[in-house]
């Protein structure tokens, strides 16, 4: 359905572009709550911190759910294999996850669309139909590596693989089904707080926190030449484990479905922040722990999987040190698990028109309820039916695919938030383009050198380092182009910001769509021809291994 509601109510006449008549009303946040008339202004302290908590959800969920348990599983194995060499890789992701998640919580503020819906209308339905069967087959197989992780949780906590899995999705769907936003925000919240249990286990492994600072900042390569291309493998699962293009999807359509406007901008630029440290802060402790429970032992440089570094852990600070780590790993499958669901159920109801919100109980969106359901428990039963083995592959395959296909997804992103149409005043500045346009470089070229390497296992670190500067000298030939090219003949208007307070975008049947240049039409084009025969060889390789086991 799509409807012409105003949210704010001093401003006259049709605005909004929203599909969901839920999308408009009070922001009911787990820690408060704001009218839709309230507009009274916040000078004190107090009055502007419980806006915050209001406010506070998406960013905080989108980035907490980001530390899933293939995180764990990747942190563990840098911590174990490398102790807290590659911390520095978590600082460099900073930026670029805000840069990334500010861009679409600005679209879904200002919007009040979805963002495979706004690919879908803005690039026609051959982009949009790929867009969003790349998320959800990336979506369906990331729910399963959630799965995995409550059963290698459970299996360290002594309980049964079924009953645990069965349990999980059961917890899983009931916390969405009780047919309010707030009461599932209240429960979503409560587990981003559980992530925090990271930080008592550090402390009580008694980790190098001089050794780690330095870490932190000075960047080093551990190994020598031979290692090099396991360590820039391990470099690269770090980032598609930190930046997964769910989190694009999730955090632009929960924004929308708790009622944030660009009025509350700052405030929902806070909560990203504070989910950023938190999940920077979970990601340290997980490899300095890890680096210290297995500095000295036979099993250090042999990692195997999360129970493993569970074990570990125990071994050095004993059971309760153990048992902690195995329940938060199982607290992050679980919040993984709700923002996966959740970002795939949201994406299909905004393609297919369908009502998709939290606000609406069971009887009032049923599609979009049956499609959170079922892909819970299609991941659950597949988890189930799976061997150990299938597992470990599935979890590798899930890390290639989130490679791969995270720079088609920044493009989008990249795109739409330069449509003057869609943000208008709150388009792109110059700055935050161009910063964006490296990161997509930067993202082609991990993602070639994971390709490459999955298809040819044996590759050298002779051949990463030629491809690495392969790429930096097309790069550099790009920019050097679109510089001496891109603007001649062409004045651009400055971008006039006032009023954007009220600024919303209209319906977008009103929209003109975007003409596509011809540079633009070559360029996408040779990226998802690039993407498909990645995602085609990736996928023989993974058949093939499987043959072969």
């Amino acid at each position: 359905m799509t409807i012409n509601a105003t949210l704010d109510p001093k401003v006259p006449g049709p605005r909004s572009a929203v599909l969901d008549d839920a999308h408009v009303g009070d922001i009911k946040g787990a820690l408060g709550t704001i009218k839709l008339d309230d507009n009274a202004p916040r000078q004190g302290l107090s009055a502007k911190l419980k806006i915050l908590l209001a406010i506070v959800g998406p960013g905080l969920i989108v980035m907490v759910g980001d530390n899933d348990a293939g995180a764990f599983s990747t942190y563990g194995q840098a911590g174990q294999n490398y102790g807290t060499q590659l911390l520095w890789t978590l600082l460099l992701l900073v930026p670029v996850l805000y840069i990334n998640q500010e861009m679409v919580l600005r679209l879904g503020a200002v919007t009040g669309v979805g963002h495979a819906r706004l690919i879908l209308e803005r690039f026609g339905k051959f982009w949009g139909a790929f867009s969003v069967i790349d998320l959800f087959l990336l979506n369906a197989l990331t729910l399963v590596t959630e799965f995995i992780g409550v059963t290698q949780a459970a299996s360290y906590l002594g309980l049964p693989k079924e009953l645990s899995v069965v349990l999980a999705a059961a917890v899983i769907i009931a916390s969405a089904f009780t047919g309010s936003f707030q009461r599932f925000e209240r429960v979503a919240v409560t587990l981003c707080v559980g992530s925090l249990l990271l930080v008592p286990i550090y402390f009580m492994v008694h980790s190098k926190t001089s050794q780690m600072a330095h870490d932190f900042v000075v960047p080093q390569m551990p190994g020598g030449a031979g290692e090099l291309s396991t360590v820039m493998l391990l470099i690269i699962s770090i980032v598609g484990t930190t930046i997964a293009p769910w989190q694009l999807f999730f955090q632009q359509s929960y924004v929308i479905d708790k009622r944030i406007t660009p009025r509350f901008m700052k405030y929902e630029k806070a909560d990203l922040w504070i989910g950023i440290v938190i999940v920077v802060v979970g990601a340290a402790a997980m490899m300095g722990f890890t680096a210290a429970a297995f500095a000295g032992t036979d099993a250090a440089g042999n990692f195997t999987d999360a129970a493993g570094v569970a074990k570990g852990i125990a071994d050095k600070a004993g059971e309760v040190a153990g048992v902690l780590f195995a329940i938060a790993l199982l607290d992050a499958a679980i919040i993984g698990a709700f923002a996966v669901s959740l970002s795939t159920a949201y994406a299909i109801g905004d393609v297919f028109g369908i009502k998709h919100s939290l606000h609406h109980g069971v009887k009032g969106a049923k599609g979009f309820y049956a499609i959170y359901a079922g892909v819970v428990v299609v991941a659950a039963t597949v988890t189930l039916l799976s061997t150990d083995y299938a597992q470990g592959l599935m979890t590798q395959f899930v890390q290639v695919l989130a490679g791969v296909l995270l720079p088609s997804a920044t493009v989008f992103l990249l795109l739409l938030c330069n449509d003057k149409a869609v943000l208008g005043p709150w388009v792109n500045g110059p700055k935050t383009n161009a910063f964006t346009a490296a990161v997509v470089g930067i993202l082609v070229t991990l993602s070639l050198i994971l390709t490459a390497s999955v298809v040819w296992p044996d590759i050298t670190a002779g051949t990463i380092l030629w491809i690495m500067a392969a790429c930096g000298v097309v790069g550099v030939l790009v920019a050097g182009y679109f510089f001496t090219f891109g603007r001649r003949g062409t004045k651009e208007d400055p971008i006039d910001r006032t009023g954007r307070e009220d600024w919303r975008m209209p319906p977008l049947e009103t929209l003109e769509r975007p003409v596509m240049s011809a540079t633009r039409k070559v360029g996408m084009g040779a990226l998802r021809t690039y993407l498909l025969l990645a995602m085609i060889m990736v996928i023989i390789k993974v058949v093939q291994t499987a043959m072969g086991h």
